[in-house]
């Protein structure tokens, strides 16, 4: 069984994951808040999924709600194994799963959203970690950098830690991401509609323009780095997660660059990806982001920050670019470094196609996870995991 607060966790984060374990042999459960993409993912994965209304902020009541609901679905389905992840879902989840006595309870760590906190809030969602951690019998990161500060917080022992693999919980498809000559001609196709002109260099950006993505310090280190380079454009997408609002500041300088184009969220960005120069991601962190990924796929190298993830899906000065989290200068110099010389840029993004396909492809991933299940279930229930 698996638990997240929303269903498009799983509909992004686990695409075709729960199709290929139903193929293997496995019983799979979904259980989200409720909605279509919920629905979407139990048409596309051909999986039994259950709606149960889970708020991604903290509520008392509605909180205590969801946890009952939770404990009582667990109790009637009896699952071996329990993989709950995202902030509320895994502490709600691992509390379920502990009420209900299920016998492997996996906490899937995907990030700290307290490292970007301060105050009250941080020692709020520091006090949920331990929490979900001493519930699960495993903590699985989905990145070494960020299995080390988990443990180095001290919200688990290091015996309880562990990555599957290289990391990542699902892997990238390796041949959609591929720059293909379908990709190519989809590339130019949305040059001309975005009126981008054919030779000018594409400085891309996917995921959600917000502060703690780093938005603010790309604009400025983007206005730095073209200097040089005037025809170069900015494309912003919004794939993927959309749920947060864009700052009236960081919204008033989109608007009114004409040379930054922001492209709203998209189910399908290979096509943008293919269109890129080089990838900007300068996240303030991460626990093994996707856009890194996806653009190593299509052979696209990556200049960002040295965040928490980020350095594990980008080696710097081979497969991408990295500097400190807030260092804008280093940004703008990384971005400058591959528009001045796009064969260093071609030879990195080849460099991230090769790692991509040979450490973090779907079948490598998934492949870890199907091994991780099935030595779960041989071992007795409480049996030291």
């Amino acid at each position: 069984m698996f638990i997240v607060t929303v269903p498009i966790t799983a509909k992004v984060l686990l695409r075709g994951q729960l199709a290929a374990l139903r193929a293997q042999g496995f019983d799979v459960t979904v259980i989200s808040s409720p909605g279509p993409e919920l629905e979407l993912v139990r048409d596309r994965e051909g999986v039994r999924v259950i709606g149960i209304p889970i708020a991604r902020e903290i509520d008392p009541v509605a909180d205590a709600r969801s946890l009952a609901q939770l404990t009582r679905a667990l109790r009637e389905l009896a699952p071996d194994i329990v993989n709950a992840s995202t902030a509320k879902a895994g502490l709600l989840g691992m509390l379920a799963a502990t009420a209900a006595r299920v016998p492997h309870r996996i906490y899937l760590l995907r990030g700290l959203r307290l490292e970007t906190e301060r105050g009250v809030k941080r020692a709020v969602l520091g006090a949920t970690e331990r929490i979900a951690a001493a519930c699960a019998h495993r903590v699985i990161a989905v990145s070494e950098s960020l299995r080390a500060r988990y443990v180095a917080e001290g919200f688990a022992p290091a015996r309880k830690c562990a990555v599957l693999g290289a990391g990542s919980s699902n892997g990238v498809e390796i041949a959609r991401f591929a720059r293909t000559d379908l990709r190519r001609r989809e590339a130019l196709a949305l040059r001309a509609q975005l009126g981008i002109a054919p030779d000018a260099s594409v400085i891309g950006f996917v995921g959600r323009p917000v502060r703690d993505k780093g938005m603010g310090e790309l604009l400025d280190a983007y206005e730095q780095a073209i200097a040089a380079h005037p025809t170069t454009r900015l494309v912003i997408v919004g794939a993927g997660f959309a749920a947060d609002d864009v700052d009236a500041d960081l919204a008033r300088r989109l608007a009114a660059r004409r040379d930054v184009i922001v492209v709203g969220r998209v189910d399908e960005p290979a096509p943008y990806y293919a269109m890129m120069d080089v990838l900007a991601f300068p996240s303030h962190r991460e626990g093994f982001p996707n856009a890194p990924l996806e653009a190593a796929a299509a052979g696209v190298a990556t200049v960002g920050f040295r965040a928490t993830g980020v350095c594990d899906a980008v080696v710097d000065g081979e497969t991408g670019l990295l500097f400190d989290v807030g260092d804008t200068a280093g940004l703008a110099s990384g971005l400058a470094r591959y528009l001045a010389d796009p064969a260093l840029c071609r030879t990195h993004g080849e460099q991230a196609a090769r790692r991509a396909a040979a450490e973090f492809s779907r079948e490598t991933v998934w492949a870890a996870w199907r091994a991780e299940y099935a030595r779960l279930a041989q071992v007795p229930p409480n049996s030291g995991i």
